[in-house]
């Protein structure tokens, strides 16, 4: 079975629960305070018994401090099975204008948005929904820094939490690997670890992306996907979250 090199993680990845106890115990919105108050998982966890929540957004652009969020999508799951009844989306007025490139990327337009909620009208539900949760991003500079933003905007107060990124789990085997190293040396282009790319390599179907409930969708089954072909259901937590 295929080892990552998680001995190069530069932060210590036990100290989330901490963190999260220590922001369960100082916020002063309630619906973050129940947020930060149900995560109850320990680092050493084996991955097989954590409850995941795959999460994705679109937005109108990649800077959270000139961008905003347009559509939310999150399908909870675990390493066996995608519990898709419960999965749920949201389409949300930007505090920012649409601009034509991203009404081409996501193709949410402006009369789709005229009548939605702002964040701050779903983010009560949003947060239950991903309470309790490992949340599983693919790209974790996106979904974790909007939101962060975004809630601060709203709250007064950010919300951060540990994730699971499947792209950082690609870029391990195929960017920072001796055999990928190699290959770089030898002059030949980098493995792609986008989502799509990235399915393609374990035999997953390609799904129209774009779509933040169809690409929380494809994140959940790529990590299933990369944890039964490259770990063992007893890897610990920490070996994994970000």
């Amino acid at each position: 079975m295929l080892k990552f090199p998680f001995r190069h993680a530069k932060v210590d990845q036990h100290a989330w629960p901490e963190y999260l106890a220590s922001r369960a115990s100082q916020v002063r919105d309630p619906a973050l305070r129940r947020f930060f108050a149900a995560y109850d998982l320990d680092p050493n966890m084996p991955i097989g018994e954590v409850p995941l929540v795959a999460l994705d957004m679109e937005t109108t652009g990649l800077d959270e401090r000139r961008h905003a969020i347009v559509s939310v999508g999150l399908v909870p799951f675990s390493q066996q099975r995608i519990h898709l009844p419960r999965r749920r989306y949201w389409v949300v007025k930007p505090q920012r204008p649409l601009n034509q490139r991203s009404i081409t990327f996501h193709r949410i337009t402006h009369s789709e948005i005229a009548e939605a909620p702002d964040l701050d009208d779903i983010l009560d539900e949003l947060l239950e929904a991903l309470a309790g949760r490992l949340v599983v991003v693919h790209f974790r500079h996106i979904e974790r820094p909007f939101l962060d933003a975004a809630v601060k905007a709203r709250r007064g107060e950010g919300v951060r939490f540990p994730v699971i990124d499947t792209m950082s789990l690609e870029a391990r085997l195929h960017r920072q690997s001796r055999w990928a190293r190699f290959k770089r040396w030898m002059g030949r282009p980098p493995e792609s670890i986008r989502l799509h790319d990235s399915r393609l390599r374990y035999g997953l179907p390609p799904y129209q992306g774009h779509h933040a409930l169809v690409d929380a969708l494809a994140t959940a089954e790529l990590l299933q996907a990369q944890l039964a072909t490259h770990f063992d259901p007893e890897t610990p937590l920490y070996q994994l979250w970000h």
